[in-house]
């Protein structure tokens, strides 16, 4: 596969993953990418533990469910997160960024406008949306075959100084590798982020993994290969959209923004009836009338 097909495949993977045990091979595969990736003088800061053992995936995904629900039934995680949420095309088409919930129950849909009141709140809790949402977040990491948590050297990653910078900016670049070399091996990835909102709940991961003093644990990834038929969760968002070129580049100067590099379509794909398969395009491709006679 060419580089930029894999840039432009990579993706988050929401759905569950086939229950096959990722090969030892492909394991050493994705953290030699990792340990490829550019770092601050060389430092390479990362470190990563491979995780396989079922009783701690369980745990951990005990753990992140469990965290979804509170983070999402007390109204932290929406309020923390509200600008980055659409709920209709039309709004991702003008913003270009954050999460389309396209996908939820149809009780819910009448209320997606609400999300962010105090009722919205309420009525979520009263059709157990965190409680859904907590009990699929627990069955997608509980039925990953791999599991990877990321690490900084502490001597390293010193918030407050410049290395701190460089060492995340590091890390960033190694997992950006992992990510890339799952599209090449018909993976999938996703970053088990629940546990970091809800305070207590990280630090018995960093126990559970025996994660020693001198090293910071910055995340933790589940792992695996995908089915050929993605199966999406109850309710579910996309991302794929993306910004055109002339609202993140400038020329020159910061007066100044790229023209003539925007294409909406550009890197999507779509099958022979017009059908968007993937890509930042946000609709079907309209199908043209065909002229009669020559």
């Amino acid at each position: 596969m060419e580089l930029l097909d894999a840039i432009r495949r990579r993706k988050t993977t929401n759905g569950p993953f086939l229950p096959d045990p990722v090969s030892e091979e492909h394991q050493r595969i994705l953290l030699e990418a990792a340990g490829r990736a550019p770092s601050q003088l060389n430092s390479q800061p990362w470190r990563f533990v491979v995780i396989e053992n079922r009783d701690t995936i369980d745990q951990i995904a005990r753990i992140s469910g469990e965290s979804m629900t509170e983070a999402m039934s007390n109204g932290t995680f929406f309020e923390r997160y509200k600008p980055y949420f659409r709920f209709s095309q039309a709004e991702m088409e003008e913003k270009r960024s954050g999460m389309l919930f396209d996908k939820l129950p149809a009780a819910l849909r009448p209320f997606t406008s609400q999300v962010f009141t105090k009722r919205g709140q309420k009525l979520m809790n009263t059709f157990g949306v965190p409680k859904t949402l907590g009990e699929e977040n627990h069955k997608l990491v509980g039925g990953s075959p791999l599991l990877l948590g990321v690490m900084l050297d502490r001597s390293e990653y010193r918030p407050g100084q410049l290395s701190s910078f460089y060492s995340v900016f590091s890390m960033g670049a190694a997992m950006e590798n992992v990510w890339l070399t799952t599209v090449e091996l018909g993976m999938g990835i996703q970053f088990i982020s629940f546990p970091m909102e809800v305070p207590g709940r990280w630090d018995e991961i960093v126990k559970l993994l025996r994660v020693p003093d001198d090293l910071e644990l910055m995340a933790v990834y589940r792992l695996g290969y995908l089915p050929p038929e993605q199966r999406r969760p109850a309710i579910d968002w996309s991302s794929h959209q993306r910004k055109l070129a002339s609202q993140y580049v400038f020329r020159e100067n910061c007066d100044e923004p790229q023209q003539g590099w925007d294409c909406p379509l550009h890197a999507s794909r779509f099958a022979a009836d017009g059908t968007r398969i993937e890509g930042p395009a946000l609709q079907d491709l309209k199908v043209l009338p065909r002229k009669s006679g020559g």
